[in-house]
């Protein structure tokens, strides 16, 4: 642990974190962690923070631990730096007061941040807009649906002025660390990451990874790079050889790497890929299920329906009905019939 001497500061920095219903807990730790230990190692009050919710008293994470509230977004709080801090069903999770509070806070000059989904919440009161910023990749979809105006990507974490947005998980943690360099000698920063047992501090422009292949990458960096071009070639997917020849391999060569590290043929690894991006589509968007074919490489509506059902259990249509997201397999049965290579 590095020794830090004590910091002079006028006044600590208040952080309020605004939790939406069904927060992520380990993204709220991951953010309050380092401002804890960065008081500690400096000797001084650097920050202060506070929870705020919706309502009074507690708030639900999504593994179900409740938090209790230290103020309610009817009160008028003296912020500097608000943090809204999503989670699970994000879109149904946000209210009305929610967005008023956090457009007051915007007026009165606070910067703003959010964590995992909370990107949202954020685009939502209408305070992203002019600014590139980062989301959990299973709102990203939901995003550049309903706010084609705002700048989103795919890394990790954005700091673009005063807006600091982030993905979730212990991504939160990387996030502050940059913010505490940008305020505080390296040093410091250095001690917090040694104190929290963070071997190397991740940088902004990382990409996140895909969630179905994140801990194959470093098994086989070819079948990374396959797996890349996959889900870069979602609405024209490659040809079973094209992606063998991309990554010097021949097509047989590629589906044993598949077999091995995957326990899945490329075909029906490629399928899932594409069903998971409809289902996101459906799921979180107003698109038309002949757009959503398109969009996913399929040649027909009645084929994506078909394989849709197949894999689901249920079609596009009742699964958009359904509105709430259910776990689902992909199982190693037949493909339905109009199988082209990896296109059907």
């Amino acid at each position: 642990m590095h020794s830090v001497g004590s910091l002079r500061q006028k006044s600590p920095q208040r952080v309020g974190f605004l939790l939406m219903d069904q927060f992520t807990l380990v993204s709220l730790s991951s953010a309050i962690d380092p401002l804890r230990v960065a008081n500690l190692l400096s000797g001084a009050e650097l920050y202060q923070w506070c929870l705020i919710g919706a309502g009074a008293g507690e708030q639900s994470s999504s593994n179900g631990v409740r938090v209790k509230l230290d103020h309610s977004v009817s009160e008028d709080i003296d912020l500097d730096l608000v943090i809204v801090v999503g989670g699970v069903d994000i879109e149904r999770s946000v209210q009305k007061p929610d967005l008023v509070w956090l457009r007051k806070q915007a007026q009165r000059g606070a910067a703003m941040g959010a964590l995992c989904t909370g990107s949202y919440v954020l685009a939502s009161a209408g305070l992203l807009n002019g600014y590139e910023c980062s989301a959990h990749w299973d709102c990203l979809t939901l995003l550049t649906e309903q706010f084609p105006g705002i700048e989103f990507n795919s890394h990790l974490y954005t700091i673009d002025r005063d807006r600091m947005t982030c993905t979730g998980g212990t991504v939160p943690l990387h996030l502050m660390l940059a913010m505490l360099a940008k305020r505080h000698p390296q040093s410091l920063v250095d001690g917090v990451a040694d104190m929290l047992v963070c071997e190397r501090h991740r940088t902004d422009a990382e990409m996140q990874v895909i969630p179905m292949w994140s801990r194959k990458i470093e098994v086989q960096p070819k079948l990374k790079e396959v797996l890349q071009l996959m889900e870069a070639n979602l609405e024209e997917p490659l040809a079973l050889q094209d992606l063998a020849e991309y990554v010097q391999l021949s097509r047989r060569q590629l589906e044993r790497l598949f077999l091995r590290h995957l326990h899945s043929t490329p075909s029906r690894y490629y399928l899932k890929l594409r069903l998971d991006r409809a289902r996101r589509l459906l799921k979180q968007t107003s698109r038309s299920i002949v757009e959503i074919t398109s969009m996913c490489g399929f040649v027909s509506t009645t084929h994506f329906s078909r394989c849709y059902r197949k894999y689901m259990g249920v079609s596009p249509k009742s699964d958009r009905a359904q509105g709430v997201p259910r776990v689902y397999q992909i199982f190693e049965s037949e493909l339905p019939p109009e199988r082209v290579d990896v296109v059907s």
